[in-house]
Order: structure tokens, then sequence, then C-alpha cells
């Protein structure tokens, strides 16, 4: 306002003096929206804005793998009205789903895991369609009536979900994107963008594609669901994907001493502050004292657990087919063709059928035709599996052929059976 003031002590005529003012006022204002757009209200450097983007997209994942899956999907825990009414506005914001909408979908594809109903399998549309295109399939699915109505049931459904979350979803994005231009000006928008495609690329793309195509596996779940990674930190642990479609009540996704599940972490604390409740966890094969021989309670322990069973029976197959890899490295035999095909049993001989590639059949049932003890192995893994897979069979009849199953183990002359059956027997 310099140059008005020294028009006006100078004297100008009024009309002057008006034009005068309204040119610095419009430069002030010109100024201001500058520098507003430049650095928003908080004028905060690049990399404040970078943590802070990073901060509110992980507070995203948290609010979906704890309130949409494990809380509403699965049920696997309760959660107080603070932190379910926080969760709720938060995704409103963020990312415009409506809880009934998710909660449907994920249960339909649990329901209808790899087949062509599923909403979302790499396996039945294709892991480029599921990745690049995961969130066009939820939308879509979204519109399916009959899916919101079979699978959308105990769902949020009071006055805020009815007339604002479900009513206007899309409009909390709109407001989300007002408060990252106030705050941070034009940069403001590629916050928000960021946190538009955030869910999209790790839930619809990562999650049900990648979590389905590729990774480890700890268990033989009926479908073809993989641990991505042990360390579940940047997509809140659903990153424990295997895990999770084994043991999918569990509120705990880590299962393994490597693993960790950095969203089990958040639910602890607020179970600890009375937030949370858990509600099912997944169950843990303990030893206990060694019975005389397997009974019915033996078999239900086997059963519970029959994951871990058969994880466990998994990793000593591998180990007597490294056995075997030991020694014919020792007999310089690595470019041998028995050596190929052990290479391959070493990575399929301890699947379910179904889940091994037809092009290395061939050579798996060389490796058993030509190893006696891996022979048996393979056949006493598929009796083991028989125990809750008959449900023709009455539960005395599975006792029964419980206890002979352990009594040939501990009869081969095979240390790793007789080991693996002294553990059965004194399963708790």
């Amino acid at each position: 306002m310099g140059a008005f003031r020294k028009a006006y002590n100078a004297g100008w005529p009024a009309v002057g003096l008006e034009r005068l003012y309204l040119m610095e006022m419009l430069g002030l204002v010109h100024d201001g929206v500058v520098n507003w757009l430049s650095n928003g209200l908080l004028g905060w450097s690049w990399w404040k804005v970078l943590l802070f983007t990073l901060a509110v997209t992980h507070v995203t994942i948290a609010a979906v793998t704890i309130f949409l899956h494990r809380a509403q999907a699965h049920r696997a825990l309760e959660l107080h009205a603070i932190p379910s009414h926080f969760f709720r506005f938060w995704l409103w914001l963020t990312t415009g789903m409506v809880t009934k909408e998710w909660v449907a979908i994920h249960r339909k594809h649990h329901a209808k895991c790899e087949t062509d109903e599923d909403p979302h399998s790499p396996v039945a549309k294709g892991i480029e369609t599921v990745f690049w295109k995961g969130s066009e399939l939820y939308r879509a699915e979204a519109k399916n009536l009959q899916t919101l109505e079979k699978y959308g049931h105990n769902t949020p459904d009071d006055w805020l979900e009815r007339n604002l979350y479900t009513r206007f979803s899309w409009q909390g994005v709109g407001v989300m994107m007002v408060i990252n231009l106030a705050l941070f000006g034009a940069l403001g928008l590629t916050v928000w963008a960021i946190q538009m495609i955030w869910i999209p690329i790790t839930a619809a793309g990562i999650i049900n594609g990648i979590g389905h195509y590729w990774g480890y596996r700890n268990f033989e779940a009926h479908d073809a669901s993989t641990n991505i990674s042990p360390w579940g930190i940047i997509i809140g642990g659903e990153e424990l994907h295997n895990n999770h479609h084994t043991y999918p009540t569990s509120a705990k996704l880590s299962v393994k001493p490597f693993e960790f599940d950095i969203g089990w972490g958040y639910i602890r604390a607020m179970e600890l502050m009375g937030l949370a409740k858990v509600r099912k966890t997944a169950p843990q094969l303990k030893r206990g004292e060694l019975r005389a021989q397997a009974d019915g309670k033996t078999l239900e322990v086997i059963i519970a657990n029959r994951y871990e069973v058969m994880a466990n029976y998994a990793a000593e197959l591998r180990r007597a087919v490294a056995a075997e890899m030991d020694r014919l490295k020792a007999q310089g035999a690595q470019n041998s063709a028995r050596w190929t095909d052990m290479v391959a049993a070493r990575r399929w001989l301890h699947r379910d059928a179904d889940k091994i590639p037809r092009s290395v059949l061939p050579q798996l049932s060389k490796v058993v035709d030509e190893s006696p003890a891996l022979a048996q192995f393979v056949t006493m893994r598929e009796e083991l599996r028989q125990l809750w897979t008959r449900t023709n069979v009455s539960a005395e009849q599975l006792v029964v052929d419980l206890q002979s199953w352990c009594r040939r183990a501990e009869e081969s002359g095979i240390a790793a059976l007789k080991e693996f059956s002294f553990n059965l027997r004194a399963a708790a």
C-alpha cells in the first residue's frame, strides 16, 4: 500500500486514488494466491509433505485391514465405537468405499475363491486383469445387488451410514481434495492423487492379484493364496495372504516366528486400551504328554490343526528330498537327469496333487519310483490327509485309521516318520 499512501499525500484526485487502490489490492490478492499455490497454508518443505502422505496412506491401510477386513468381513475382533467411527469417517474421506459393498465383495471372494464367480481371482481372470483393473472389477461387483444382499449382512446401517457414507460416498474424497489443496497448495493435488490410488494399487492390485499368484506358502490352503512378504508393514499385514486364507477368522495374520503383522500390533494396542476385543486367532499346535496311542482327543487336535500338521509333514518331506540331493551331490551327479528330477521334487513333491503342474508329474513319478523312502513319505501323506477329507467315515473308524497310521510310521524304519508319529501322539 506504499504507492497509494504516497499518492494520497500528494493530493491525487479521488478517481486516480480509487484506481491505484484497486490495482494494489489486486496485486496483493495475486501475490497471496501465488504464495498459497506454492506453499499452501502450512508452507511445508517437500520432505515434510512426503512424510505426511506416507502417514495418511498408512492410516488408510490400517482402516482397511483392521476395520473393513478383520472386524467387519470376518468378525475376528470387536471394535469400540471410537475407533469404529473414526475408521468409517477416514475411509469416507480417503477412499469413498462403502462398508457393505467392500465386506460383501470380500466375503464372496472367500466363498467362491479361484472360480469364475470370484470377483477378483487372477486364476480365473488373469493376473494382468486383476492387477491393472482390480478397482474396475470391484466397482462392477459392487453393482451386483445379489452379492450385497447375500454377503453384506451385519454391516453398519445407522443414520450416518444411510445418510452420509453410503448416500454421498464420493463426496468424502472431494472434501479430502479441498483439505489437501488448502494445506499444501498445488502440491496437495499430488497428495490427494496418491491417496486415491493407494488402495486400488495395494488392495485391488497387489493383494488380490499378486497375493494369489506369487510368493511363498506356509499352508496348503484350498486356493492359490500366497504370502507376498513375511513382514507385513507396508500393507498393514495383508502381505501374509496365504496365512489369512488358511485361517480367515483370525485377527492375527502372522503365524511363523519370523513373520510380522503390524496390523496385529495396532489391534493389541487398542485391546490394551479397551478399544478392541479379539474374538479369535489361529490355533497353535503344541506338544503335550506322549499318549500310549492316538485317541479321539488326538484326532480332534489333528483335525483342528490340520494345516499346520501338513505344513510340518511337508517340511519333513522336503528334508528327505534334500538328503537325497546331498547324496547325489556327494557322488558328483549334479548334471544327471536324476538331479534335475530331484530339483523338481524339492519344489513340488510336498504339495497337494491338484496344485502340482502336470508338466512335472513325470519327473515326480520317477523320483518316487526310484526311492522307497520318498514313496512311503508320499503315500502316508495322502493317508494322513484322508483323516479330514473323508466325510463318510465315522469318528471311531478315523481313530482306528489314525492308530494304524502311527503304528506303520513308527515301524517304517524312517526316523523322520517315527518322530512325526510321536509328535502326533503328543499333540495338544
